[in-house]
């Protein structure tokens, strides 16, 4: 019991401060807790979608980590529930539905919204589609372990296809409709790079974990993680050049909302902690082949990516720019307590492979 203790009065204290933070700033509040939970549903469905390629593409990099993500996956149910609570106030986060429930279609200023958003962001469609990717995410989890699919190499195909549409989808919905006005061609491309790094870098964990240390194994999934960091490194580069370089008020105010001296070194920071150091670091054979060493990789780029998750979407509610240094920790630790009081009661997938 005693040992229970320190436990018992963190989660009271956590609890307490969750109250608080609620009653300071609910928008702050709801903003960190979307950004936490889409970092974790992220990097599940991340490390899925290297099953999926892993059926398409073959060799021993997949073996170890099959398993333990599979059987991960099927635990993205409670995650999912977890959501449901955004479902419920998108007047709380989003401009759009604000005006939708005062029956006004301008959603900053003098600016209208263009005729097909203001069909595409209305609450109902918008709750319809939320639950319809949420549920065919599941389906594809539980489907991925079944006998039948999961080896299956069109099932994959198909489940990537799907999984790609629907998740760039659910990042316009959820993420750029914060700012309604801003859009972006590639934000759902950069979106599923950041996810695929995430999935690979707890792929590695896995690997590490489970003692497969096999120095070419490590490196076939360092080459990847490497890869995915790349990609991630050149699509928001290319992103915001071309749109600091066009210069349109409904575009440039999705980095003006991050020129602030607080988000412009975050900024630095993700472009140093996420794309160059470990980049740099999966270019040495005898990195990508010591266990110790990619699995501090592997947590420096899982722990950027929550900081990733944070530059998304924090700066994009007005409401919380100056509650921003309290509520993403806060909305980060309440969502890691909640799965993690789950896990310890249903034993976590990749701990116990």
């Amino acid at each position: 019991m005693r040992a229970r203790l320190p436990w018992l009065a963190a989660a009271v204290a956590l609890l307490v401060a969750c109250v608080v933070g609620w009653r300071a700033n609910r928008a702050a509040l709801l903003a960190a807790w979307l950004a936490a939970w889409w970092c974790w549903n992220g990097i599940v469905m991340g490390a899925l979608a290297q099953v999926w390629l892993h059926n398409l593409t073959g060799g021993r990099w997949g073996e170890p980590i099959r398993a333990p993500v599979l059987a991960l996956a099927r635990t993205l149910w409670f995650p999912t529930l977890l959501f449901v609570p955004l479902l419920a106030v998108p007047p709380w986060l989003y401009p759009w539905a604000q005006h939708a429930a005062s029956g006004t279609a301008r959603w900053a200023g003098e600016l209208s919204a263009p005729a097909f958003k203001s069909a595409w962001l209305q609450p109902l469609p918008f709750v319809v589609r939320s639950v319809l990717w949420l549920v065919l995410w599941n389906v594809l989890a539980w489907l991925s372990g079944t006998a039948r699919f999961v080896r299956s190499q069109g099932f994959a195909a198909a489940a990537l296809i799907a999984y790609s549409l629907t998740a760039s989808i659910a990042a316009v919905d959820w993420i750029m409709s914060l700012m309604p006005l801003w859009y972006s061609s590639v934000f759902g491309l950069l979106v599923l790079m950041a996810q695929s790094a995430g999935g690979m870098a707890l792929a590695i964990l896995v690997a590490v974990r489970r003692r497969d240390n096999d120095g070419e194994l490590l490196g076939d999934l360092g080459n990847l993680l490497l890869a995915y960091a790349m990609t991630l490194a050149y699509l928001g580069f290319m992103q915001y050049l071309v749109i600091w370089a066009e210069n349109l008020p409904h575009e440039i105010i999705w980095y003006t909302a991050r020129a602030t001296p607080g988000w412009r070194t975050v900024g630095w920071l993700l472009a140093l902690l996420l794309f160059a150091l470990p980049s740099a670091l999966l270019l040495f054979r005898a990195v990508k082949r010591n266990p110790a060493a990619m699995a501090w990789v592997a947590w420096l780029v899982l722990a950027m990516l929550l900081v990733h998750a944070w530059w998304l979407v924090l700066p994009s509610v007005p409401a919380a720019h100056g509650d921003a240094p309290w509520a993403a920790p806060l909305g980060a630790l309440a969502l890691a307590a909640v799965l993690a009081g789950y896990y310890r009661w249903r034993p976590l997938p990749v701990e116990a492979a």
